[in-house]
């Protein structure tokens, strides 16, 4: 049945559009951070591997919410690794060293990307589209990754 929730579906299309790319975003950056939980090194490993681990739960959190968002507009997430290596706007490279500080400022740039992209949202979500729902569910996000990359930034000070 047709979602009626008084967007337009041209519309409602254009935001599950852009939502994809930021599932894609969050599910990459996720399988990210999960590499620097599972293959850190270094004396302060342990500490670490547990930062990284409660990182990449949010971001499997963020991703989740994300493709539900996607499911309440009316429209299918994207499921499929193909699909989030299509939609993504960050890539798998990284640094070649398995140290914390590598790790850190990798995850903190795609962190950085992250919320560049998501901010230009907000506005478009609510005033193009129509979609004020969308947009403070995406200040929301933008707000999680902001505190995280706080978090890296204090990592390398």
């Amino acid at each position: 049945m047709k979602a009626n929730i008084g967007i337009t579906d041209k519309n409602r299309q254009a935001v599950a559009n852009e939502l994809a790319k930021i599932v894609a975003d969050e599910f990459l950056l996720s399988t990210k951070t999960r590499n620097a939980h599972w293959n850190v090194e270094g004396p302060d490993f342990h500490t670490m591997h547990l930062f990284f681990e409660s990182q990449y739960r949010a971001l499997d959190e963020n991703a989740d919410s994300v493709a539900e968002r996607i499911r309440s507009l009316g429209h299918y997430a994207p499921a499929t690794l193909t699909e989030f290596l299509e939609l993504t706007r960050l890539t798998e490279k990284r640094g070649s060293k398995n140290n914390s500080e590598s790790f850190i400022k990798d995850l903190l740039g795609d962190h950085e990307a992250i919320i560049i992209s998501l901010r230009e949202n907000i506005n478009l979500f609510a005033n193009n589209y129509g979609d004020a729902s969308t947009s403070d569910f995406i200040t929301g996000l933008v707000e999680s990754h902001e505190k995280t990359a706080w978090m890296l930034r204090a990592h390398l000070k």
